[in-house]
């Protein structure tokens, strides 16, 4: 199947994002009233437990060295959004430049990781998953550094619940979100 890759990107630059139901293999695209974002700044936070992790440095991280894995790894689930056709999607978009994992290792295992599209100055957060219990949220903690000093604006984690809840993600209005997205597309910033 042929997919138009600009035109996909120029849809979440303008807010939406694709799923597909669960269970079924058709996509559509999606928008909220309101979105979940993880602060890049002084919000962020992270639970306690999570310091001695940290501090012991027990995970290295990469960007993209398996992509594919944390895209399997995401979609690994009981009931998904992540149909076969949209990680064919997600793989062109990762060939092409605009999709990317950002991961933890503990040795050669992929502990967790965060699949997530970056456009300009925003990185659009698709799913997380973990195979070593603290893997993907040494990743959320180690991805915000990154987007952070790299001078990105926005972290879109689109939807809330309480895991993200830990880390200070906070809801915006559709309104603000489009004017965060704005200027973020204005930035020309890299997660590598």
């Amino acid at each position: 199947m042929q997919y138009d890759l600009s035109e996909i990107i120029e849809g979440y630059a303008r807010g939406y994002f694709l799923m597909a139901n669960d269970g079924e293999d058709s996509l559509g695209w999606y928008t909220s009233r309101e979105r979940a974002l993880i602060p890049l700044d002084d919000r962020f936070r992270y639970p306690r437990s999570l310091r001695r992790a940290l501090n012991q440095n027990r995970f290295e991280v990469a960007v993209n060295r398996d992509f594919n894995g944390v895209l399997e790894g995401c979609a690994n689930r009981e009931s998904t959004w992540i149909s076969s056709e949209l990680k064919s999607i997600y793989r062109l978009l990762n060939e092409a430049g605009w999709a990317h994992s950002f991961e933890t290792w503990q040795g050669d295992r992929l502990a967790g990781g965060i699949l997530g599209l970056v456009i300009g100055g925003a990185f659009i957060g698709e799913s997380m998953f973990f195979n070593i219990p603290e893997g993907s949220k040494v990743a959320m903690v180690k991805l915000v550094e990154r987007l952070r000093s790299r001078n990105f604006i926005l972290f879109d984690a689109q939807m809330n619940n309480p895991h993200l809840e830990r880390f200070g993600a906070y809801i915006v209005t559709q309104k603000k979100y489009n004017k965060l997205l704005a200027k973020a597309l204005e930035r020309d910033c890299y997660l590598q």
